[in-house]
Order: structure tokens, then C-alpha cells, then sequence
């Protein structure tokens, strides 16, 4: 049995991938947000708006649709 050789091939990078690589960007993996201040005013609106966000969420159920029970439909008629 012969040794391989050591010498590695370099891979040939295609046209496309050399045309289209300027468009590909590195995006970061975290997102940095960070909240804009806010005045008095901006600050009261904000908790009033969650309040009625937060009242409507806990009384406004959906309730189950009705279904028609094709007994009842034919008694009906």
C-alpha cells in the first residue's frame, strides 16, 4: 500500500457563487434592541394602552361556535 499524498485539491469556486457573493451579507446571531425613552405622557399612554390590551384579552373569550344539529334543522324546516 502507497501513501496518499498530502496535497489537497482546491476546490474550484463556482461563477455563480463568485457573482452573487457581494450580495450575501454576515448577519449577526443576537439582535440588539433597545427601547427608545419615553416622556411622562408617552409613558401614561403606554400603560393605558396595555391595560385595555390586557382587559380585552381576559373578558373577550371566543366563544365555541354553535353548530347546527341536522335533528333539530329537520324538526324545524
Amino acid at each position: 500500500m502507497s501513501k496518499k499524498s498530502k496535497k489537497k485539491k482546491v476546490k474550484k469556486v463556482s461563477a455563480k457563487k463568485e457573482k452573487y457573493a457581494k450580495f450575501k451579507k454576515d448577519k449577526p446571531g443576537t439582535l440588539d434592541v433597545s427601547m427608545p425613552d419615553l416622556n411622562d405622557d408617552q409613558v401614561k399612554q403606554k400603560r393605558t394602552d396595555e391595560d385595555i390590551i390586557d382587559r380585552f384579552l381576559r373578558f373577550n373569550r371566543n366563544l365555541p361556535t354553535k353548530t347546527i344539529n341536522p335533528r333539530k334543522m329537520k324538526s324545524k324546516r
